[in-house]
């Protein structure tokens, strides 16, 4: 009986292996009118900024190029990747002079059934605007619990001395300098690089202690801007920076240009030149609300550190 039923069970896994090899390919005999191109990444000697941008309905692909003191727009040799089964003229990895035609170029693309579409590969060429040296402006604060009862402000940090250090609140920050530097970009397209927080004539860092009562260590909610050298990583997408210290700590906030910022009920932030935005994670306590440490410690909701920037 065993032998049988193994005899069973053999012949019936040969069955289904004939069965799957004379299965049909449903694709067998179709052709493809495909005519796309699906993805341009730049050969070497250029520096990409993000992937490539593929507008199907217009049949363009704009590809960032970040401009730096060698970039050669002359002798370019974009890999095109097309769809299934499609060719593309001129070939993909062909050498092609992007400068002299307003930083464009045509290619088609033929697909295997024999159709033609033009494509417009654009490079697009970008400028790392975070790059030089600010003065720190100003530490903006808004926070409180029940806003909506009259409990939130927005305020300077340096606008209540008496709940900081003396000697190095808030306003030791206020001489800082902020340098950015460029290293790369990252393979999902970021910009990346060093950014040095100078302490300024003072010497001086602010240490966030509140000396309120009761007295709170702070530097968790306002020190997001790390001390002396660390790296910054921007991403485009979202347009936040991300500020990464030696052993690892990382703070985010979008970088923003000058704007005026609806926190609602009747509260607003007015950016004047350019600011980095830091959301806090505080916790509501309405046992304290409309006090200085419920907007401090308890309840702060966004910081800004407004910048200037020098050169």
């Amino acid at each position: 009986m065993k032998f049988e039923i193994k005899k069973y069970f053999a012949g019936g896994f040969l069955m289904v292996i004939l069965f799957a090899g004379c299965k049909k390919d449903p694709y067998d005999g179709v052709v493809s009118h495909e005519r796309s191109i699906e993805a341009v990444t730049l050969g070497t000697g250029l520096v990409q900024v993000g992937p490539a941008e593929v507008d199907r309905a217009e049949g363009v692909v704009s590809v960032k190029v970040l401009m730096q003191a060698n970039t050669d727009l002359t002798k370019v040799a974009p890999i095109i990747q097309t769809s299934y089964k499609a060719s593309v003229s001129p070939a993909s990895g062909e050498t092609i002079n992007f400068a002299s035609n307003n930083n464009q170029y045509e290619y088609v693309v033929t697909s295997e059934s024999g159709e033609q579409r033009k494509w417009t590969v654009k490079l697009e060429p970008f400028t790392e605007t975070i790059l030089g040296t600010y003065e720190v402006d100003n530490l903006i604060l808004y926070g409180g619990t029940g806003p909506e009862y009259g409990g939130a402000a927005v305020m300077e940090l340096t606008s209540k001395p008496w709940v900081w250090p003396a000697d190095n609140g808030p306003a030791a920050e206020l001489d800082n300098t902020l340098t950015f530097t460029f290293t790369g970009v990252t393979p999902t397209g970021n910009t990346y690089g060093q950014v040095v927080n100078n302490a300024g004539p003072d010497g001086k860092y602010a240490d966030f202690k509140f000396i309120g009562n009761p007295q709170t260590d702070v530097n968790n909610f306002y020190r997001k801007i790390p001390q002396g050298e660390s790296t910054w990583e921007r991403d485009y997408t979202t347009n936040t920076v991300t500020f990464k210290t030696a052993d690892g700590k990382t703070t985010t906030g979008v970088f923003t240009d000058a704007k005026t910022i609806d926190l609602g009920n009747g509260h607003s932030k007015v950016v004047a030149n350019k600011s980095f935005d830091f959301t806090l994670n505080g916790t509501d306590d309405w046992g304290v609300i409309y006090s200085d440490y419920d907007k401090f410690v308890k309840r702060p909701r966004r910081f800004w550190v407004d910048i200037k920037k020098l050169n």
